[in-house]
């Protein structure tokens, strides 16, 4: 192992993107090597693959067995985030790399934006601003009515910390929680539902929180849609992976479902192409903890994180 307190710094491969004064922090302490994509083989990397021991990436990058095994040396990959779907967790098992994420910090501003696009896609505020920008109002009159989130059921997928960061927030607009998760929880009153389905059919608003990867791809699919149905939503601040997109555009498309606030996508930054057009649609380039504080926050735990490894001491934030 590279042993920071010997003066040497280690040589950590960061790849973006990660905030400009993130990156200068992590220069003064580490040997650093910038890699503006997953994808990218300069030279800077390739001429110093033997003496990387560290990698610093955002959680949805990807980073697989391929990338990890041109590092002989690699020890940690710290995710940038509390999602950690990108890198290779089996891989980095056996070959004994601790794999580390940024949670707590990012709960707050995560759970904002789920109660954000709630609101937003109830309420037509997106479709309200429009309307008002090409003088819509003045021209046809008054907006079609929207909707009230009070006395409607919130139903979470994946119940952990900003689940029930998102949760607290929707009971004081007046909604009431249920949940489906991999387990049922004994540590809340909350309605349990086994399956995505069977939460889809007591629920008006739907919102993901549950984890990205292969356990989740497509979780979210036409047979939950069906089961939301005509008066149900889908807010989606998880990872894009979870949801079918092919059916969530048929969905929407029919009136299969009222509409989505929608944070994550499976092709980021590519974006189905017919969402654009449809007016109950809320759309946001990944921003549920992209603000300054949170992403300050997130940055100097990677950083911590990695400090910790190369100082021989626990992890903070260990997740493989």
């Amino acid at each position: 192992m590279t042993d920071v307190t010997k003066g040497a710094k280690p040589c950590v491969l960061l790849i973006e993107p990660i905030p400009s004064w993130i990156v200068d922090r992590a220069r003064d302490v580490f040997d650093l090597i910038v890699l503006p994509h997953e994808s990218e083989r300069p030279p800077a990397f390739l001429d110093n693959v033997d003496r990387i021991h560290g990698i610093a990436m955002p959680g949805f990058a990807k980073v697989d067995a391929a990338m990890m095994a041109l590092l002989p040396n690699l020890e940690i990959v710290a995710c940038f985030g509390v999602g950690y779907d990108g890198a290779d967790v089996g891989y980095a098992k056996q070959h004994g790399i601790a794999i580390t994420n940024t949670p707590d910090v990012l709960t707050d501003c995560v759970a904002d934006l789920g109660m954000a696009l709630t609101l937003a896609t109830l309420r037509k505020v997106v479709e309200g601003d429009r309307y008002v920008r090409a003088g819509r109002w003045e021209s046809e009159g008054i907006l079609d009515l929207s909707h009230s989130p009070r006395g409607r059921c919130l139903g979470i997928v994946g119940l952990g910390r900003i689940g029930m960061a998102l949760a607290k927030r929707a009971e004081v607009f007046g909604m009431t929680i249920a949940y489906h998760n991999r387990t049922e929880r004994d540590d809340v009153a909350y309605p349990f539902y086994a399956s995505a389905a069977a939460l889809a059919t007591a629920c008006d608003v739907m919102a993901l929180t549950c984890p990205g990867g292969e356990a989740t791809r497509n979780l979210i699919d036409e047979e939950v849609f069906e089961a939301l149905g005509s008066n149900g939503y889908l807010i989606n601040i998880a990872r894009g992976s979870v949801v079918d997109e092919v059916a969530l555009v048929k969905a929407l498309s029919n009136h299969t479902i009222a509409g989505a606030g929608l944070d994550v996508f499976a092709g980021e930054p590519s974006v189905p192409k017919a969402l654009f057009a449809m007016e109950n649609v809320v759309l946001q380039p990944h921003q549920a903890s992209a603000t300054v504080e949170t992403r300050t926050a997130m940055g100097n735990l990677t950083i911590d994180n990695l400090l910790a490894h190369f100082q021989g001491q626990p992890l903070p934030n260990r997740v493989a």
